[in-house]
């Protein structure tokens, strides 16, 4: 686990926020390496599937040139909702690495941990890593749309 790569996935949370998308921001490491990036693009995109995570596994995959993505660790700066948990699993991401928990869709530990379930893969899960730094951004987010 390293803090740099939950900052590169800040930095993308943040080109999201000033795009006027959620703020999420995700990386998808392999060897030490960033192989993958992206932030959140539903708005930019109008495509329900398009979260961080999302994006980071489509692009992994197409370097990588398999959807295995054995050996890969993913930091994300929001807990997984279903979705984006489902398509960890099925990627066969080892590590997960989360900031702020979602207390309202989160399914690797908030609501339910969908991993705690049988399926082919288990992902390693570590949440709450710089967790103030990704609920500031979330905040500013939704304090801003509240106040609009």
């Amino acid at each position: 686990m390293n803090k740099k790569f939950m900052q590169v996935a800040l930095t993308d949370a943040r080109l999201a926020l000033s795009s006027g998308e959620v703020p999420v921001g995700a990386v998808i490491v392999k060897d030490g390496e960033i192989i993958a990036q992206g932030h959140n693009l539903r708005e930019a995109k109008q495509n329900a599937l398009s979260h961080a995570e999302i994006e980071c596994i489509n692009e992994a995959c197409k370097k990588l040139g398999t959807w295995r993505l054995e050996g890969c660790e993913m930091y994300v700066t929001l807990e997984p909702c279903p979705m984006c948990t489902g398509a960890i699993i099925n990627s066969r991401i080892d590590t997960v690495i989360f900031g702020a928990y979602d207390l309202k869709a989160g399914c690797m530990d908030s609501v339910i941990n969908l991993c705690d379930y049988p399926f082919n893969h288990r992902p390693e899960i570590y949440g709450g890593i710089m967790e103030e730094e990704c609920k500031e951004l979330l905040q500013e987010f939704f304090t801003k749309i509240r106040n609009s």
